[in-house]
């Protein structure tokens, strides 16, 4: 039914001008902003694809990951990140640094936007 169509995914924040900067000058992601039925932002995924941003008046943050990027070597990126002032999230399966290392489980570490969602990122297999 829906697999030839095209998809992308969405999600809420509290300030699209505040998501703007955080994507595109921190994580350096290609943005484009725009007010069609209220502030939005798409987000220029690497490899192609695109997640749709929108503001909302009474956002709550997502309790789970809503955006995961494979990279070659989360332990570089992560060091990246605390460079840029992102703080990884400390959680009861990471490692101090923030890391969550398991034999079965590629590398993985996550952070919040400004909006407080989660963002991943994980080992490349």
């Amino acid at each position: 039914m829906l697999g030839d169509s095209s998809a992308f995914s969405t999600f809420s924040t509290d300030s699209v001008a505040a998501a703007t900067a955080f994507y595109r000058n921190v994580l350096g992601l290609e943005v484009e902003a725009f007010d069609s039925m209220g502030p939005m932002l798409t987000l220029h995924l690497p490899g192609g694809g695109r997640t749709l941003i929108y503001e909302k008046d009474d956002h709550a943050p997502a309790t789970h990951t809503v955006l995961m990027f494979e990279v070659a070597d989360v332990a570089a990126i992560a060091q990246s990140l605390g460079q840029a002032g992102v703080g990884l999230e400390r959680l009861g399966w990471t490692d101090e640094d923030g890391i969550a290392r398991a034999p079965e489980m590629p590398d993985t570490a996550w952070f919040k936007d400004p909006a407080g969602n989660w963002i991943g990122i994980i080992a490349a297999q």
